[in-house]
């Protein structure tokens, strides 16, 4: 089995829009990523991978669920094409390329790019993913490059109003 975690970032501020990029997060966004990152893992959802949107409020969601989840800072992985936004057949390019010793993959961005891959990676996927809300899909595969549209099998989605403090 392979897993693919996908993360919108946390909450960020809501002025800087003329320079987007560099929009951090705000407070409520850095506890909100701190709460569902923590919930993952108590569940047992650890990543061997992790590849970040390099806008700020991304890069910052990742290296919070990083630090809770015991994933070096250093191993962290960024990709410009998850700021700009992909297709979905672009996004299973990425996925195909993956290294196979990496079993469980994290990838964070934004929406709405991020609710199209759930939809197009998913076979059940029809809700939202607001911020820091993560969305975690099974694929009955044993090699990436077996991953195809709609063939994964939503295991959860994790918000952080949904998540006891």
């Amino acid at each position: 089995m392979k897993r693919l975690v996908l993360v919108r970032h946390a909450k960020a501020v809501q002025w800087g829009y003329d320079d987007d990029f560099n929009r951090e997060l705000t407070e409520r966004g850095e506890s909100d990523a701190a709460r569902v990152s923590h919930h993952l893992g108590t569940l047992g959802i650890i990543p061997d991978s992790i590849i970040s949107s390099p806008a700020s409020r991304a890069l910052q969601t990742a290296e919070i669920f990083s630090g809770k989840l015991n994933f070096p800072r250093k191993k962290l992985l960024e990709n410009k094409e998850l700021y700009h936004g992909l297709t979905t057949g672009e996004l299973i390019d990425l996925v195909h390329a993956l290294p196979e010793d990496s079993n469980c993959v994290f990838f964070f961005g934004h929406n709405p790019s991020f609710e199209f891959y759930a939809r197009g990676l998913s076979n059940s996927f029809h809700g939202e993913m607001p911020t820091s809300s993560a969305v975690v899909i099974d694929f009955d595969v044993n090699r990436w490059n077996e991953v195809t549209a709609r063939s994964g099998r939503v295991f959860g989605q994790y918000n952080p109003k949904e998540i006891p403090v």
